[in-house]
């Protein structure tokens, strides 16, 4: 630090003036092209919070939706009345799932289509198959975005550090011009390349952080509701055996 302020108040060639080595000065002085890759590198980083963010907020209300439904769905209460407390306009993937099988059994049952054992057999395969796209598309809905936080996290370091390769470049451009390798010629330049790869650098790191910690929760709830669904279908395959 002291380096930095000995050269911040360092005249420039002799004259007057002083190098700005402050983070908007960094900025200001840096060539167009670092310039907009310091710029592109924040804006990754402010919208993979604002995912971040929305993403855990989400996951939290999701949770706690699907325990909820569970306890409601374990708590006695008859399938019947639970389709129609829950309404053709379920709000969260647990019930989207159950709602959606609950439709096909009450159509299938309602004309007829479950009165023999192949029958039945058709009625299983397709309320799996129903709950299976429901879980498919909730799921895409959960997942939505997460892709860009895998693509900052993967690629932001090296979108930062071509900005400080070009950033470097030109500063070895200057000392050649003016013929002069002092500490007050060498270190703005690179200092302001160093910058974008510290950019990069924070865009990046919170990024695949996030990344690899709400994947492994997306994971884990999609599990959830695959489970809900096979003890759901174990349960309408006996009331199926039941009518007999």
């Amino acid at each position: 630090m002291d380096a930095f302020a000995q050269v911040a108040g360092a005249p420039l060639g002799g004259g007057t003036g002083t190098i700005d080595m402050s983070v908007y000065g960094l900025f200001m002085q840096a060539d167009w092209v670092v310039k907009a890759i310091m710029i592109l590198l924040l804006l990754a980083s402010f919208w993979s919070w604002a995912i971040i963010f929305e993403k855990v907020l989400r996951l939290r209300s999701l949770k706690r939706s699907a325990q909820t439904f569970e306890d409601t769905f374990w708590s006695g209460v008859s399938l019947e009345d639970l389709y129609d407390r829950v309404g053709a306009k379920p709000d969260d993937p647990m019930s989207s799932i159950f709602s959606a099988a609950m439709r096909e059994w009450r159509r299938s049952v309602s004309k007829g289509l479950a009165s023999s054992a192949t029958a039945r057999a058709a009625l299983r395969q397709r309320i799996e198959q129903v709950m299976g796209v429901t879980i498919q598309r909730e799921m895409e809905a959960i997942e939505k975005r997460l892709g860009f936080l895998a693509t900052v996290g993967a690629n932001a370091t090296f979108v930062g550090l071509f900005g400080t390769v070009w950033g470097i470049m030109n500063s070895f451009s200057h000392i050649a011009q003016s013929k002069n390798t002092s500490l007050a010629v060498v270190a703005p330049g690179i200092s302001e390349a160093l910058f974008a790869t510290a950019i990069g650098l924070v865009a990046a790191i919170p990024a695949a952080a996030a990344y690899n910690i709400l994947s492994g929760q997306v994971s884990r709830y999609a599990q959830q509701l695959e489970a809900f669904a096979g003890e759901f279908i174990t349960i309408l395959s006996r009331q199926l055996e039941e009518q007999v």
